[in-house]
């Protein structure tokens, strides 16, 4: 009966990086399908309800008047965020919770980046992205890195923090480097 062949060492750490990484992919794709947190750091409020409560459901069009090309589209009145591709196709969508203070509708870029901060309200925050100033306010889009969803401002607390789910945000600071166009519309 013949011996069977010993494989060599790199061959198994080959294989097992190779697992590793199939399975580490499958449940990141799993994760970003399920269900995310919208824990809020404060109690709820009777002000709470007035705040957006961001949903699976998107139009499927991009708002017209929004340019063309690659770039990221934020509609202020629909509470939501496009990345669009340089050949027009629309590669996420997903709702946002705007601060306090809110850009004029028009033509921006990604100013600056910054992979992790304290929010001007106290929370810890990632994946943030600069593109406007408004009232001495700067605007970025940024996330809780908990995941949770922001608790309603203060009354008079000036904030240009556009916060999206942890998903969102590690998707779109892929997609948005410095010198991306945001277009803002109403």
């Amino acid at each position: 009966m013949p011996v069977p062949a010993r494989l060599p060492s790199w061959a198994w750490v080959t294989g097992l990086t190779v697992g590793a990484i199939a399975a580490v992919t499958v449940l990141g794709v799993q994760a970003d399908r399920g269900s995310h947190p919208t824990a809020t750091s404060a109690k709820p409020s009777s002000t709470a309800s007035a705040q957006p409560t961001p949903t699976a459901s998107a139009p499927a069009r991009v708002p017209d008047g929004s340019g063309t090309g690659r770039r990221v589209v934020y509609s202020l009145g629909e509470k939501r965020v496009w990345l669009v591709d340089a050949s027009e196709a629309t590669r996420r969508t997903f709702t946002v919770w705007p601060g306090s203070v809110s850009p004029d509708p028009g033509s921006y870029t990604v100013s600056s980046r910054n992979a992790a901060t304290t929010g001007s309200d106290g929370v810890q925050i990632e994946h943030i992205m600069y593109f406007a100033a408004k009232s001495g306010t700067s605007v970025a889009f940024s996330n809780a890195v908990d995941g949770a969803s922001p608790p309603p401002a203060a009354s008079g607390t000036k904030t240009g923090g556009v916060r999206m789910r942890k998903a969102d945000g590690t998707a779109l600071w892929a997609f948005g480097t410095v010198g991306t166009t945001v277009t803002v519309v109403k």
